[in-house]
């Protein structure tokens, strides 16, 4: 396989990882190290790819993912992490789901639940639990961000304060080594905040891809969060500021 033809693949790996080794890719490919570090350098000059000790991760920066392409990642991951945060969903209660592809994972694992309220900024939220008749969907209003279906501004904050929900589920675009929750729309962040401030308690839906990605705009800390979903054990560092913080980390491992 020619340099040219393998870029597609590493790129690929790494939307689907998270990240790439040149160990990895080398047995992958069925080509040396040195080859896999030449297309790594390449890959990176062209600003597709970050270099980091022993491989390379996605670019960190003020763009996220495409929304279509991060409703594929990690697919499977995301629905194990939902089927686990909806079980801590008690029946009757009201809920407040925002922006993301891990709390439509969560709408779908509501389906079967009673007597519900659940408030959203996320019109694809809203349009999965039209399915479920024991469920009250009230949307928050704002403007329509179509590239996610997502709901966001002055007049998104003003309706959410209106209300003090149960439970928040929130989902983030990338986790700090700090515990801070980061994103990429500042206007989305407002939001969250306010969402945060007027929940009882606050759960975190993300998978591991979270944790090797970085957005520049700051969210909130998991010190503020509850219950904290995912997929893989946290980074060493980051789990015992969980501990101390007293955020209950639920891992979800592969079935």
């Amino acid at each position: 396989m020619s340099q040219t033809f393998r870029h597609p693949d590493i790129l690929e790996i790494a939307r689907r990882e998270g990240k790439v080794t040149v160990d990895g890719l080398a047995e992958h490919f069925g080509v040396t190290h040195q080859t896999i570090r030449r297309d790594l350098t390449e890959l990176a000059d062209s600003g597709k790819l970050e270099r980091v000790h022993g491989g390379a991760v996605l670019p960190s920066g003020a763009s996220n993912i495409g929304y279509a392409e991060r409703r594929n990642l990690h697919e499977e991951a995301k629905n194990r992490i939902a089927r686990a945060c909806a079980e801590h969903i008690p029946d009757g209660c009201s809920v407040f789901l925002n922006i993301g592809t891990s709390t439509e994972a969560v709408a779908r694992a509501l389906l079967h639940h009673r007597d519900l309220m659940v408030v959203t900024n996320n019109m694809n939220v809203a349009n999965i639990l039209v399915d479920n008749p024991e469920c009250r969907i009230v949307l928050t209003g704002g403007a329509l961000r179509r590239m996610d279906g997502g709901l966001v501004g002055n007049l998104t904050i003003e309706t959410i304060r209106q209300f003090k929900f149960d439970i928040a589920v929130i989902g983030c675009s990338a986790m700090d080594a700090d515990g801070d929750l980061l994103d990429f729309d500042i206007e989305e962040v407002g939001v969250s905040q306010c969402i945060i401030a007027q929940s009882r308690k606050t759960f975190l839906v993300t998978d591991h891809s979270k944790f090797k990605r970085s957005a520049p705009a700051r969210i909130a800390s998991a010190r503020e969060v509850d219950m904290f979903f995912t997929d893989m054990p946290l980074p060493a560092g980051l789990a015992e500021k969980c501990s101390g913080w007293e955020t209950a980390v639920v891992y979800v491992p592969e079935e």
